[in-house]
């Protein structure tokens, strides 16, 4: 029997709630939508309903499965339609939520030219650096750096970035070049406020092994476009993302110290909430981001480097 068919008949079972009622819509006896489900339970090895005959009930397993059923046959639609007469145009609203100061430099002219692209779809981009609830704030797609939290959530790894410790030539001249981390401890240092993912520490790695520092910071800020500024002006050291700097280190405006002990590169990851069908928009959009921020050159060149987007036909 056709394993798909199988599967198309459990779902419709489940949402018309009897067997019957999706026999009269395909024009079938029950008897026949019953062996479907019955084979699908055999080749399983478990029971996903249970039936009689006044009240089908889903099973813990049926539940589950049922979930999974739904995403995939929402999948085959999407697909038989992205590849149908003229190709499916991508329609709705699309919620984004990403980083304050990342956003507004690497999602935001993301969301022109996708639009641009996609003129029928209209989006919310939500700008925070607080941990936005995906799931009862209906957000699509977070765009998130470093580290995921263990959670319901499915993640797109999209891309890298790094994180450098940096100065202004007038403070190291002043008050010297930190030779390993543990200098950090008697420099005056930077950090990002409260409540936030630096609190924890600046990351290292030392004769090759992580290495966190617990910094006590000479002055704090929630907002790194000004951790970044006091940098420049010769305030302390900063541990920021290399994004951010790029322009200041290639400029002289800024120095970077201990690279030699520098962390690993951060994720930047699309974060999803889980079985969750994604529409196209939604797919569309993560692929941009993902051509985007996986091209050497974007980055090399502050972002103003677009990549071109691959033609219809081009195999990957």
């Amino acid at each position: 029997m056709d394993r798909f068919k199988e599967i198309e008949s459990f779902v419709s079972v489940a949402a018309q709630g009897s067997l019957s009622a999706v026999a009269k819509l395909e024009g079938v006896q029950p008897a026949v939508i019953g062996r479907r489900i019955d084979s699908l339970e055999e080749r399983l090895g478990v029971k996903l309903m249970l039936r009689t005959t006044r009240k089908l009930t889903l099973t813990h397993e049926g539940t589950a499965y049922l979930e999974d059923c739904q995403r995939i046959l929402n999948e085959m639609a999407s697909a038989d339609a992205a590849v149908g007469a003229g190709g499916a145009r991508a329609t709705g609203l699309l919620r984004v939520s990403a980083p304050a100061g990342f956003g507004r430099r690497h999602v935001a002219p993301l969301v022109k030219r996708f639009m641009g692209l996609n003129p029928e779809v209209k989006i919310s981009l939500d700008l925070t650096d607080r941990m936005v609830d995906l799931v009862n704030e209906n957000v699509d797609c977070a765009v998130r750096i470093g580290s995921l939290p263990d959670s319901s959530m499915i993640s797109i790894k999209l891309g890298e970035t790094r994180r450098v410790v940096v100065a202004s030539p007038e403070y190291l001249q002043r008050f010297g070049k930190p030779g390993h981390p543990y200098d950090l401890l008697q420099h005056r240092c930077l950090g990002l406020g409260p409540n936030r993912a630096q609190s924890r520490g600046w990351n290292f790695m030392a004769h090759g092994e992580p290495l966190t520092l617990r910094i006590t910071h000479l002055v704090e800020c929630n907002d790194g476009a000004v951790l970044r500024d006091w940098a420049v002006s010769g305030l302390g050291l900063a541990w920021r993302s290399y994004w951010e700097v790029r322009e200041d280190l290639a400029s002289g405006a800024l120095m970077e110290v201990l690279h030699d002990f520098a962390a690993p590169p951060m994720g930047i990851f699309a974060l999803f909430p889980q079985r969750r069908h994604l529409p196209l928009r939604v797919r569309l959009f993560v692929d941009l981001l993902k051509l985007t921020y996986g091209d050497l050159a974007y980055w090399e060149s502050g972002g103003t480097h677009m990549p071109e987007l691959p033609q219809s036909g081009d195999e990957e």
